[in-house]
């Protein structure tokens, strides 16, 4: 992430419809499997970026927050308190089965060799215990969004399933925000092929595209409404992500 960036990207995670739904999903997910374990959870998360999953994962457990950005943790550290151990997706500094909740949320994508930090969420994974991780989903979805967050890829859901669904008993794996994801998809392609179609300010990033706020108000309502869905483990064909629950 771009060290401008995340200054603007604490904001984002705390106030931008797309953030906010988001991680009412991933609330709702987390608290069925805090339900079902019946009790606080081990929890790791990787990649915390600016620490918005970590206060929110803290409701059903003891939380873990590693990130790989020292600036980042600086930053984050300097805006709420939460405690941030710099730390890589390839190498844990863990030992063997020592969380209950092993969470990645849009982090394998920023990374090579994705196989390794799959095998590590696993390995720092309890026997019994859960990983969850969510991603971007679909090449043809690629934008200048993804070069500011420095991905280096999206995925389709069978390469999701290469790396951990061999491995781990598979939950719950997914595309979702799919009403959106036409739309979105329109708006990218056209912005590919027309420079300048999409208008973006502060980051260069989609998340400078801010609708008004009764747009934003039925965005965020049309994306949260999934949660539904989800959890009766409704799979949608496709997305502009893809997320993945497995238990180990």
């Amino acid at each position: 992430m771009d060290s401008n960036y995340y200054k603007v990207y604490f904001e984002l995670e705390r106030n931008h419809w797309w953030f906010l739904a988001r991680n009412e999903i991933i609330r709702s997910q987390v608290k069925e499997l805090y339900l079902q374990k019946g009790e606080p959870l081990k929890i790791i998360n990787v990649g915390v970026a600016t620490g918005a999953t970590s206060e929110l994962l803290a409701n059903f457990g003891e939380v873990t927050s590693i990130e790989y950005d020292e600036d980042c943790i600086n930053f984050t550290k300097s805006k709420i308190d939460i405690d941030i151990q710099i730390g890589s997706i390839l190498d844990l500094k863990f030992p063997d089965e020592t969380f209950d909740l092993v969470c990645s949320f849009d982090v394998i994508e920023h990374v090579e060799n994705d196989r390794l930090a799959a095998s590590e969420l696993i390995r720092v994974c309890k026997k019994d215990g859960f990983v969850f991780i969510t991603v971007p989903a679909f090449m043809s979805l690629w934008s200048q969004h993804d070069l500011i967050n420095h991905h280096i890829k999206r995925y389709v859901i069978s390469e999701i399933h290469s790396l951990f669904s061999n491995v781990l008993t598979q939950k719950y794996v997914s595309y979702f925000n799919f009403p959106l994801s036409i739309p979105i998809f329109t708006i990218r392609f056209f912005d590919r092929i027309v420079p300048g179609f999409i208008k973006r300010s502060k980051t260069n990033s989609d998340f400078d595209v801010v609708p008004n706020a009764l747009l934003a108000k039925l965005f965020n309502k049309i994306f949260r409404s999934e949660k539904v869905f989800i959890k009766r483990r409704i799979h949608f064909p496709f997305g502009v992500s893809i997320m993945g629950i497995w238990q180990k």
